[in-house]
């Protein structure tokens, strides 16, 4: 697609939008519609649209196959963290209301963003990933 200067312009301004976007609705899943799940799935398509683009070479370098692989692994540890932090303080697994027990609504807010960014980023770098994977190689195109 190196001939493609509109597609790969519209990619450029387009691809930033769809990152923030993603993040807005990770952070605002306890709100209303939304979470880690959708949230990281648009984060996803964000990354992979540059990928098909720009190519997996220019993708790898913005987002190196070991970094996908650390952050998704990262993920999954701050969900299990959280849950595994709100035993330790004498509650249930993912009882967030003992991370603020004299303001229980606080403690409920924090925990459920930090619940919603580890499945947003496992779910965003597992996409990238799958992605990575069953797309063609370089020489092959």
């Amino acid at each position: 697609m190196k001939d493609q200067v509109v597609l790969r312009i519209i990619t450029k301004l387009l691809v930033p939008f769809m990152l923030v976007f993603g993040m807005y609705v990770i952070a605002h899943g306890e709100l209303g519609p939304g979470g880690g799940f959708q949230g990281g799935v648009i984060l996803a398509a964000g990354f992979i649209l540059y990928g098909l683009v720009w190519g997996k070479e220019d993708l790898h370098r913005f987002l190196p196959r070991s970094l996908t692989d650390l952050l998704a692994a990262g993920g999954v540890l701050l969900y299990a963290g959280v849950g595994v932090a709100t035993m330790l303080m004498g509650g249930r697994f993912l009882d967030y209301a003992v991370f603020n027990p004299s303001h229980p609504g606080d403690g409920e807010a924090l925990g459920m963003l930090l619940v919603e960014y580890g499945v947003g980023i496992t779910v965003c770098t597992v996409m990238v990933t799958i992605y990575d994977m069953i797309s063609e190689p370089e020489d092959l195109v």
